[in-house]
């Protein structure tokens, strides 16, 4: 697993998605080809093509109309995703469908969103429109035996990258369970019932890539896995009220309109006010928001930053919050390598008044309201961030807790924040220990530990650690 872990720590999320959406769709085109698909390799190939020509399109104008920064890769997974689920075209009038689809899915972005943040998935949405308009959906065609060991091996990636298996698993056990219990009571074949979940159906399409999507889903675990779940038993084909009966994409849009009342309603756009160099190779960005960020000490935000020859990794990454909320401010904590991506080198290059996006604010890596456990931080590097944050917290409010902070570098000069972890100790008694683990770049006097952190260390400083 390090290997396949490795590789998905090389690539974003919203890359891997696509790379897996084009493999999937030039599976079917092969199996299509071979006749194994009900539908040719033209008709798979140039329904894929018109559809990502007409949501970079509508996309261009949208974003031109309604002045907003866009992630291009964001917009060729909904296209890609609509060339899944819509049954390929055959005919001019199936293209103008599919033109449509397109329109719709990439206006919701734009005009369906509450405090510049859209609130359902594109895909799903569209298909629900056309629906309810014109009597014309998704068949989900994906779902099939011969699609299936791609889609789950390909889903299985995502998942893992992301780190959602408590969704997939909310959703799934919930689904399972409701579809099993309606068919006992109907006296039906339960191994014919599960061949029809797994093998012929959008189950594991929809599980793994539909719903994970992570603008629309909620940013804590307990959250996703309600969410998981009420998708999951809107997801049952026997489930309907009165004559209405629920669909795939009606689930998820419902499920939608539930993460987005349960979420942080947070889409800013920052101004850098300045970057400052605390270690050889580690900046903090300052940015003024244009109004105030609610968030928990230790959480984190998605950060969009366009900027021209996006690299393979795209231009969306993953931050925590080096700032604590008491501060008027929002701090990032960055470290630079040699061989700079396009995002960090463009992050780099910024200057004072420069603006970037940030959204989609998660993070169960946070203390309880009243922490009176004993409690030991363990982090290495910029990966301390969030122990900043945490602790800078605690000093502002004046909160005492029984910690030990372990902080772990390389070399004595990697080390930052030592300012409030300090203060920390002399106000609130909270204990940093230092350890470097290049043993031949230890400094003169150095008062700290010496190697890597191990379980003899832990034990020498922290007596009762079991407790």
């Amino acid at each position: 697993m390090k290997r396949i872990d490795d590789f998905l720590n090389l690539i974003t999320m919203y890359r891997l998605t696509l790379y897996i959406l084009i493999f999937l769709l030039g599976a079917a085109s092969v199996l299509g080809l071979f006749s194994i698909l009900p539908f040719s390799f033209s008709s798979i190939l140039f329904s894929s093509l018109f559809l990502v020509l007409m949501c970079w399109a509508s996309n261009k104008v949208f974003s031109f109309i309604f002045k907003a920064q866009t992630n291009v890769e964001s917009n060729y997974i909904t296209a890609l995703i609509l060339a899944l689920i819509v049954t390929p075209a055959k005919s001019p009038e199936d293209f103008l469908f599919l033109g449509w689809v397109t329109i719709l899915a990439m206006g919701s972005k734009y005009i369906l969103t509450i405090n510049k943040r859209h609130i359902f998935n594109p895909a799903a949405l569209a298909v629900v429109i056309t629906a309810f308009v014109i009597n014309k959906s998704a068949s989900w065609w994906v779902g099939t035996f011969a699609m299936m060991p791609f889609v789950l091996a390909s889903g299985l990636l995502i998942v893992r990258k992301i780190k959602r298996m408590d969704l997939v698993l909310g959703f799934m056990a919930v689904a399972l369970f409701a579809i099993y219990a309606f068919s006992l009571t109907k006296g039906l074949d339960l191994i014919l019932i599960t061949k029809n979940i797994f093998v012929d159906s959008p189950f594991l399409f929809f599980a793994f890539i539909m719903l994970t999507e992570p603008l629309t889903t909620p940013p804590t675990k307990s959250l996703r896995i309600w969410y998981g779940a009420l998708v999951g038993f809107l997801f049952t084909p026997q489930i309907h009220f009165g004559s209405f009966y629920t669909t795939p994409e009606i689930a998820l849009v419902a499920g939608n309109v539930f993460s987005y009342a349960v979420s942080p309603k947070v889409k800013v756009i920052l101004k850098l006010v300045k970057k400052i160099q605390i270690a050889p190779d580690i900046y903090d960005f300052i940015f003024a928001p244009k109004k105030m960020i609610s968030f928990i000490p230790g959480q984190y935000l998605e950060w969009t930053f366009s900027h021209p020859n996006t690299d393979s990794r795209g231009n969306r990454r993953y931050f925590t919050l080096a700032s604590s909320p008491t501060e008027p401010d929002i701090r990032l904590g960055i470290k630079f390598y040699e061989k700079l991506s396009s995002f960090k080198k463009s992050l780099f290059d910024m200057d004072e008044n420069s603006e970037i996006v940030a959204s989609q604010l998660a993070g169960d890596f946070t203390m309880p309201k009243n922490p009176t456990g004993k409690y030991i931080f363990i982090s290495g590097g910029i990966g301390v961030t969030p122990f900043r944050s945490i602790i800078k917290y605690l000093l502002d409010t004046n909160q005492k807790a029984d910690i030990i902070h372990f902080f772990c570098n390389k070399i004595a000069s990697d080390i930052v924040y030592t300012d409030i972890f300090d203060s920390a100790e002399q106000n609130l008694g909270i204990k940093t220990i230092h350890t470097l683990t290049d043993e031949m770049q230890i400094p003169i006097g150095w008062q700290g530990k010496v190697g890597r952190l191990k379980e003899q260390m832990i034990k020498e400083e922290v007596p009762d650690y079991l407790e």
